[in-house]
């Protein structure tokens, strides 16, 4: 970013880089969820082998995958949206719409969770969990902690957006600066 970039501009285009980074990282957690799947049916009916903890890694890691790049979907606009209306606003309009999203629904969505999730995980850490499976990975309270990831990073990218919206609403923002793609 330029050096004379506002501050608060600043702030939004870090969280965008982490958000970006993670989601690039768990995106690539795919290749290892097709690879992985691929062995665990080759053990299992080709061999005859089981591979529990093999599974549960996939599980993990699709748990990661999904929850670990919320966020980048997010910041990318690839979530859902149903834009009848929407896509023939102006850019002003959009900003104002999705900070009215981000404030209303998001934002506390994310924080329904963060609350109702802490004790789950937590509990989870107290004890060391591990799964029930014989053979099973020895770290559920890991996999279970992604449920915070998934938090952290929607309400970091939900602070940056709004960030960016307020600068856009107030007209300081040019249109080409806002792509996060």
């Amino acid at each position: 970013m330029p050096s004379n970039t506002p501050p608060l501009l600043r702030v939004a285009g870090a969280i965008h880089a982490l958000n970006r980074l993670l989601g690039q990282a768990c995106a690539w957690l795919t290749l290892f969820l097709v690879a992985a799947t691929a062995l665990v049916v080759v053990l299992r009916y080709g061999f005859g082998i089981g591979a529990i903890a093999l599974q549960e890694l996939v599980m993990y890691a699709h748990a990661l995958v999904f929850m670990g790049a919320a966020a980048w979907t997010l910041q990318r606009e690839g979530h859902v949206r149903v834009d009848i209306f929407y896509q023939k606003f102006s850019a002003r309009r959009k900003a104002l719409v999705d900070g009215l999203g981000h404030l209303f629904f998001l934002l506390p969505v994310c924080l329904f969770l963060a609350w109702n999730s802490w004790d789950y995980v937590a509990s989870s850490w107290a004890t060391g969990e591990v799964s029930n499976e014989a053979d099973g990975l020895q770290f559920v309270y890991l996999q279970k902690t992604i449920i915070l990831v998934l938090v952290v990073s929607l309400i970091l990218q939900a602070i940056a957006d709004l960030i960016t919206f307020g600068y856009k609403l107030a007209g300081r923002l040019p249109e080409s600066e806002v792509s996060h793609g």
